[in-house]
């Protein structure tokens, strides 16, 4: 666990002391960020095996910045390209290795109705663009600013916008965004 000394120190005082030598602020980053890294690996990866393997090379690869790394941004806003790279590679190769039908069957309807206000929004997920369904959940899943977004994904922050915007109007004009929100069609 990270030492009480560190648990105060902000992600940029942390990357100063690792690029110092203090190898104990990387143990601090790792346990700060890795339970985070490893919602969006296995939420990307739909593997529990696959997001173990993506939250351990995302370390190895943030190990390998230092010395010299310099943080401009949020950790999470630098830390999501790697994890979203890192989680497509493993999907390729678990596609490779397994014909595709495991990711087939992660993405299968439920046979059942649903039974809770969160199963409604998987239907209404899947029916959104990737690009769309990746915006929606980095805003509010991951809790991203917009124009951190944008910088993780290397896109300008009018595209984050209009992508947020039309997933929105989306899961507002479906039935079961309407039921998800507490409207009814006569309101």
């Amino acid at each position: 666990m990270m030492s009480e000394s560190q648990e105060g120190l902000t992600d940029q005082q942390l990357v100063e002391a690792l690029n110092s030598g203090d190898l104990t602020a990387f143990e601090a980053i790792y346990f700060r960020y890795r339970d985070w890294v490893m919602r969006l690996a296995f939420r990307l990866t739909g593997n529990h095996d696959d997001a173990l393997d993506v939250l351990q090379e995302t370390f190895t690869y943030l190990a390998g910045k230092f010395p010299g790394f310099v943080l401009t941004a949020a950790m999470t806003t630098f830390l999501y390209p790697a994890v979203r790279n890192l989680a497509i590679a493993a999907n390729r190769k678990r596609r490779r290795s397994s014909g595709g039908d495991e990711v087939l069957e992660f993405f299968e309807s439920p046979t059942s109705a649903p039974t809770s206000p969160a199963d409604d929004i998987e239907p209404i997920l899947t029916s959104l663009s990737s690009d769309h369904r990746e915006i929606l959940l980095m805003r509010f899943v991951d809790d991203l600013t917009q124009p951190e977004i944008a910088a993780a994904l290397n896109i300008p922050l009018g595209t984050v916008k209009s992508r947020l915007h039309h997933a929105i109007q989306t899961l507002k004009s479906s039935p079961a965004g309407q039921r998800l929100l507490g409207r009814s069609d006569s309101g």
